[in-house]
């Protein structure tokens, strides 16, 4: 009897891709986005934060278009590491006529970063013993901090790599989705066999650059959720 209860235990943790997954039945390995897929993401939390630090300076107003996609640019630069983190804080407190703390910047920063539902944690823990399992994320240094001491540190992991068989991140590879080079990296880096491989993003651009590599790839779009992938 006891055998058979054990039995029965691990059987609910061998979680399994559903079959309507692509090539489900051939994957061995699984590349996870972060924000939008094991992070929720609320960008409004941001923007309401910066629009606490009050009117931006005469000489930085712009249209809304130009000063979105001027920010993007700065956004693009720090991901890659072209851009410290003291001077993309500084860029921002530059825009504004009262120019708030780095702290203030910081927490401005951060709060888009909405969270991880104890489940996903609990499905990644599961299915590491069926697939190989790696995370590939377009961030940053301020964000990747608060990721470990808000995020992971409470579930007992002082680094993704102690969750993910490995962890890629823009800002540490000089690269960012959708740059085909990052995605050749990553195949060679662990010698991952496209054919075997599922890609989750929830950006389809990122997803398109994966299939030309050949990876099975898995659109998340808004709504729906990784535990709903497995069975």
């Amino acid at each position: 009897m006891c055998l058979y209860i054990f039995f029965l235990m691990d059987q609910l943790t061998m979680l399994k891709l559903k079959p309507g997954i692509p090539n489900a039945a051939k994957i061995k390995n699984i590349i996870f986005d972060f924000g939008g897929v094991i992070c929720d993401l609320d960008i409004e939390r941001t923007k309401e934060k910066f629009r606490e630090f009050g009117p931006p300076k005469e000489t930085t107003v712009m249209s809304d278009e130009a000063r979105d996609r001027r920010f993007q640019e700065i956004v693009d630069a720090y991901e890659m590491s072209l851009l410290v983190s003291q001077g993309f804080r500084n860029m921002i407190k530059d825009y504004y006529l009262v120019e708030p703390t780095n702290q203030a910047v910081d927490e401005a920063w951060n709060a888009m970063l909405a969270g991880i539902p104890t489940a996903r944690i609990r499905l990644l823990e599961d299915i590491r013993q069926t697939y190989r399992i790696f995370l590939l994320s377009n961030s940053n240094e301020i964000h990747y901090n608060f990721y470990l001491r808000e995020f992971l540190e409470p579930y007992g992991y002082r680094s993704f790599d102690e969750l993910f068989e490995r962890a890629w991140f823009s800002f540490k590879a000089g690269m960012r989705k959708p740059d085909p080079n990052l995605f050749e990296f990553v195949l060679h880096d662990k010698l991952l066999i496209p054919e075997e491989t599922l890609f989750i993003d929830d950006l389809l651009i990122h997803i398109e650059t994966a299939r030309t590599f050949g990876i099975n790839g898995y659109h998340l779009a808004e709504g729906k959720e990784i535990t709903d992938l497995f069975e």
